[in-house]
């Protein structure tokens, strides 16, 4: 729950909601409601501007998930489970998501190259639970993604088989199949 909410957003709002309060109270002379708006609206604000600018967005669903692919996802490995988690959510400190997985695998050779992962999806694929990942790829080929294919398969652990298919327009889907 608290993953979906921005908490950049959150800190923002309460803490210009606090200051201003403060910020009244001040020209009003209520000395005590001054000091209590002054001394958390402030930190507030200034905590959720660092968090805005620290934020990175989730990243959206192509196709929201259907009942049997939720129903699905009590046969996700440990792996695939974290992965939807994390990339779902809102996250702080970090420049993209997956972003120490894609240069574990070789596929970020620089930060401005690196794939960028733009959607997700829950299926099955012939009863198994599937977790897409799509990417926007300009700078690594479908040929590259391709020849990182088995050591895809060993870095998200036992039981997953992975597919890699070309969506044109430089967007790769990785494919992330329960076995």
């Amino acid at each position: 729950m608290l993953g979906s909410v921005s908490l950049g957003t959150l800190g923002l709002m309460v803490g210009s909601l606090l200051t201003v309060v403060g910020a009244v109270a001040y020209a009003t002379g209520n000395a005590t409601l001054n000091l209590a708006g002054f001394f958390y609206g402030v930190p507030l604000l200034l905590g959720g501007l660092a968090l805005k600018a620290a934020e990175l967005k989730p990243v959206p669903y192509r196709e929201p998930p259907t009942a049997e692919a939720i129903a699905g996802r009590a046969q996700a490995t440990p792996i695939q489970t974290q992965i939807r988690k994390d990339v779902s959510r809102y996250r702080y400190g970090q420049e993209a998501h997956l972003d120490s997985t894609l240069a574990s695998l070789g596929l970020s050779p620089s930060d401005a190259e690196r794939p960028v992962l733009v959607a997700i999806a829950e299926t099955l694929t012939d009863g198994a639970y599937t977790l897409v990942l799509e990417f926007d790829s300009p700078a690594v080929p479908l040929e590259v993604w391709q020849s990182k294919q088995a050591k895809m398969q060993t870095f998200f652990g036992p039981n997953i088989r992975v597919t890699i298919t070309d969506q044109g327009k430089d967007r790769v889907a990785v494919a992330l199949i329960r076995e």
